[in-house]
């Protein structure tokens, strides 16, 4: 196992300074303590450290009782650990998620950009160095599982037993095997059609999250909870065909579906980044009960060459800088969940309303 002192051997000197110069996790809001009701978490994903991200202030001013980032925190895109955490600190100076990091419990996971290179997974060289660097910005919940050699997923459990929230962070990087690319003459075409370079990968062994993932995952769908947030970075539900999503990897894609069978998980609502745009999409059959994936991305970034989804909810859909909002009404029989979507300015510009009874096995 790579150690603290390996890592910075590894870094270099002017890699080591960066990092602890890098703001420490225990200087800003904790992560939240059990007794505390969720009423209203906010996410996002998709932050590039060199653009201005004025979309903190509406953030702030909705007073979330959490936000999730969902990766693509900062644009690394390198080897060069020292070079990663400057990143982190360009992220760390902006003032309005400084603000809002003071203010408010913020818990993250990664995507391929933080953790080092675009669209890698298992192979990434680097990654027990980026590794170090997350927690050392983000927190280390959890203290030695975080570091136990694969990767940082990470489970938190919000308020009392009649109100509990718990907030499941996959890895899709540390353990992904590798994804299969088409041609370069396929690619072209099928760029014309806004679909990506990849094909579904259904090679005995393939996986998403690795078995020690997998086999903790199922142990936290037991555990008792009313509502269940699993932060994916990529999408679930949706088809996003030829780009990197759970489609790219069906037969770890059913797994999932089948473990929530399996366990009788009730509760469970998928929340993504990794698009630059925001949508729902919902899955209702040859599942336990509709399953709702609900992406918001980017907070800086955007893209409008949309891809078709044969799940995306009608008028669920936006293609300009957001964030996620989930609002949860516990004062009444039924608990209501809100979905929404806000633009820059912090206005909505789609919502979609659910009860919670709604998300369970019949």
């Amino acid at each position: 196992m790579t150690t603290r002192r390996d890592t910075l051997k590894l870094m270099g000197a002017a890699g080591a300074a960066l990092m602890v110069g890098l703001p420490d996790a225990g200087a800003f809001a904790k992560a939240g303590s059990a007794s505390k009701r969720l009423s209203r978490i906010l996410f996002g994903s998709c932050a590039h450290q060199d653009k201005a991200q004025p979309i903190w202030e509406p953030i702030r001013d909705l007073d979330p009782d959490l936000f999730v980032m969902l990766g693509d925190n900062i644009y690394g895109d390198t080897r060069d650990m020292a070079l990663l955490a400057d990143k982190y600190r360009r992220l760390a100076a902006k003032e309005g998620f400084a603000q809002l990091r003071r203010k408010t419990p913020m818990i993250a996971t990664w995507d391929d950009h933080d953790y080092g290179e675009n669209d890698a997974g298992r192979e990434y060289p680097m990654k027990e160095q980026s590794k170090d660097l997350f927690l050392k910005f983000w927190g280390n919940e959890g203290g030695a599982r975080r570091r136990d050699g694969d990767g940082i997923y990470h489970s938190y459990e919000y308020g009392p037993a009649h109100e509990r929230v718990q907030v499941i962070l996959l890895d899709l990087r540390w353990n992904r095997t590798p994804i299969r690319h088409v041609s370069e003459a396929e690619a072209k075409r099928r760029d014309q059609m806004a679909l990506g370079p990849y094909v579904p990968v259904t090679d005995a062994g393939a996986t998403m999250l690795g078995e020690k993932q997998w086999s903790w995952l199922e142990g936290e769908l037991r555990k008792p909870a009313k509502l269940r947030i699993i932060g994916s970075s990529l999408q679930f539900i949706s088809t996003f065909p030829g780009w990197e999503a759970w489609s790219l990897f069906p037969n770890e894609r059913q797994r999932m579906i089948d473990l929530i069978g399996k366990t009788r998980a009730n509760g469970v609502l998928f929340i993504s980044g990794d698009t630059h745009w925001a949508e729902i999409s919902r899955q209702d059959s040859h599942v336990p009960y509709p399953l709702y994936d609900f992406t918001s991305s980017g907070l800086t970034q955007t893209w409008h060459n949309i891809s078709p989804n044969a799940y995306r909810l009608p008028g669920c859909m936006y293609t300009k800088v957001n964030f996620g909002v989930i609002e949860i009404d516990w004062n009444v029989p039924d608990p209501l969940i809100v979905l929404q979507a806000r633009d820059a300015d912090g206005k909505p510009v789609f919502e979609k309303s659910l009860l919670l009874s709604h998300l369970s096995p019949s």
